[in-house]
């Protein structure tokens, strides 16, 4: 099989062979639903090969091409009407660049308007009474120009914009004068504002009859409101939730196809989907119960690697999404952000909000407070949180999708935490030992000794067994070497860190690890911090709050032992660990 791993050409994917998940069907259904759509999905979600999609299937200078590019596709066995009855032309904002100036920005957003407009009249030039040549100093005059030299035809335009907020959000992350610069393009008269009040007004019967406009999230469009109030927002509606990524069905027959030619037992099939399960599932888009969706880069990524080489990719997050940890990093600048990113690792401290907001400006992320919807709502679109249910009050229960997206979180909470490299060398040393040994002594020293420095007293009322908890995953945490995960459900309970050997790596001398970790207050003990930090860690262990905690530990843990024996058999290679804070200021184990 070929996959089309960075490949947005949905010509060249048809046309060369590529594999295709289909998503044609929906296509009659976007001509009823109206003219003007917004549809936003996150980063590296399959976006762009949506919109190709539509530009071939409406080009009217490729009906020649519709039987090969449609017949064997659902809508080619009833296409519309419409099919191949406009000329297209496609605007993609990540080609601008937002360095520099605003007046340089400008200029960018200007050339490449100018070059679509450019490439748009060579393309049709034939079909037009009249090509009008292209303004190099307003791209705006330039579209306006186009527009005219269609409706001087019997068709109509239709336009694509694809990552409308790209180069806007680029400007608004940039760590310096990013918020200024981000005002002056889309507040006011500014450029990108401009732009869209300009594609607005030639809607109205010029020529420009159709308009789909594709994003990460509202915030842009929230703020240039008054340019571009006419879009109709689709990306909650449950008929087109799956417009982007895979469903399992479709990650499972693939699997199937290369495990045929790999010649894999089934068994070895199943666990790959189990793998990619973890790792890349778990996309919810909308309120409605519909299945998961995998993130489809990644999967093809994966499918890609397992095809080549007959075994899971080494390095399960592919670096071409390893820049999403900049929107993490973004989040963490603004209001509260640390607070949700670390709040949002730990399970007991996932957000809830009533709805998720979908009008919302750079402002009130600025000036949100913790109750807010709008930081969650933004990580949502991020692709960092997903829908995981509702609570008994019918609020949204929002998570991290899948292990991946969790790594990004680890690695920003650990790069905050644990900036030295002495210390992220130590960890490692440390981790690495654990892995291959089973002895948690050196890895509990080290948090001890550095990790639980960083906790001043402002903190430390909040610190609980989560606190402690985080800190073990963020010094295990390895998705090369387990498939790590927090809470984990074990036969209606809940094991607090279980790392399990991935499939492809039980060659090596790993051993699998299941952790319980209980907390105990200074105040509870009796006991001040400089009194702890006298003790030896064998006086700690006769304390009788110590030896409860390690009891009631030490029974959870036979009793989740005994239920992984059961599913892993006998190449289970398992150590429990029972670790007891007292504080912040001391473990015993």
């Amino acid at each position: 099989m070929k996959f089309p791993y960075g490949i947005a050409d949905f010509h060249k994917a048809i046309t060369q062979g590529y594999f295709y998940a289909d998503r044609t069907d929906r296509i009659a259904s976007l001509e009823q639903a109206g003219d003007y759509f917004l549809f936003l999905r996150p980063r590296r979600f399959g976006k762009s090969l949506i919109l190709s999609m539509l530009e071939n299937y409406y080009d009217m200078a490729r009906a020649n091409e519709f039987e090969q590019l449609f017949g064997h596709l659902e809508i080619g066995r009833s296409p519309t009407p419409r099919h191949n009855q406009y000329f297209v032309m496609r605007w993609d904002f990540s080609m601008v660049a937002s360095y520099g100036d605003i007046q340089a920005i400008e200029r960018a957003l200007h050339d490449h308007i100018n070059v679509c407009v450019q490439g748009f009249m060579d393309r049709y030039r034939e079909h037009l009474i009249q090509a009008p040549s292209v303004n190099p100093d307003n791209a705006l005059a330039s579209f306006h120009a186009a527009v005219n030299a269609v409706g001087q035809t019997p068709y109509k335009l239709y336009l694509f914009i694809d990552e409308y907020d790209n180069f806007a959000n680029e400007v608004l992350a940039a760590p310096t004068k990013g918020q200024d610069r981000y005002a002056t393009l889309v507040y006011g008269e500014g450029i990108l504002k401009t732009v869209f009040k300009a594609i607005k007004a030639l809607s109205s019967g010029q020529g420009l009859d159709k308009v789909f406009i594709t994003g990460v999230s509202p915030v842009v469009m929230s703020d240039i409101s008054s340019g571009y109030n006419v879009a109709r927002d689709i990306s909650f509606r449950p008929e087109y939730y799956d417009l982007c990524g895979f469903h399992e069905s479709e990650v499972a027959r693939v699997l199937e196809k290369i495990g045929k030619k790999c010649n894999f037992p089934e068994f070895q099939v199943q666990d790959a989907l189990s793998m990619m399960r973890t790792f890349y599932n778990g996309y919810r888009f909308g309120y409605g119960a519909d299945s998961l969706l995998y993130n489809p880069t990644l999967a093809l990524y994966f499918f890609q690697n397992y095809q080549d080489d007959c075994a899971y990719p080494r390095k399960i997050l592919d670096s071409n999404l390893a820049m999403d940890r900049n929107r993490i990093e973004y989040i963490a600048r603004l209001p509260h952000g640390n607070e949700l990113i670390a709040n949002t690792l730990n399970s007991q401290g996932l957000p809830r909000i009533s709805e998720l907001a979908d009008h919302f400006g750079v402002q009130e992320m600025l000036t949100a407070t913790q109750d807010q919807p709008f930081l969650a709502s933004l990580m949502y679109y991020l692709g960092v949180l997903t829908i995981a249910d509702t609570d008994a009050m019918g609020r949204l229960m929002l998570r991290i999708p899948n292990l991946v997206i969790r790594r990004l979180y680890v690695e920003r909470i650990r790069d905050t935490l644990l900036p030295e490299y002495e210390d992220r060398e130590t960890s490692r040393q440390a981790a690495e030992h654990f892995y291959t040994s089973g002895d948690i002594g050196p890895l509990c020293n080290f948090i001890e000794t550095r990790y639980f420095q960083v906790f001043d007293n402002r903190d430390y009322r909040w610190s609980n067994e989560l606190v402690v908890k985080t800190a073990f995953l963020i010094v295990l945490f390895s998705d090369t070497f387990y498939i790590m995960d927090s809470e984990t459900a074990i036969d209606k309970g809940y094991a607090d860190l279980s790392m399990i050997i991935r499939p492809d790596m039980r060659k090596y001398q790993l051993l699998d690890h299941l952790l319980e970790f209980k907390y105990i207050s200074l105040k509870e003990l009796g006991l001040s911090g400089q009194e702890i930090k006298a003790k030896s860690r064998e006086e700690l262990q006769t304390l009788l709050p110590v030896r409860e905690k390690l009891d009631e530990a030490t029974v959870q843990l036979a009793r989740y032992r005994a239920i992984l024996k059961e599913v892993y058999g006998k190449k289970l290679r398992l150590h429990t660990h029972a670790v007891v804070a007292l504080g912040l200021e001391r473990l015993v184990w």
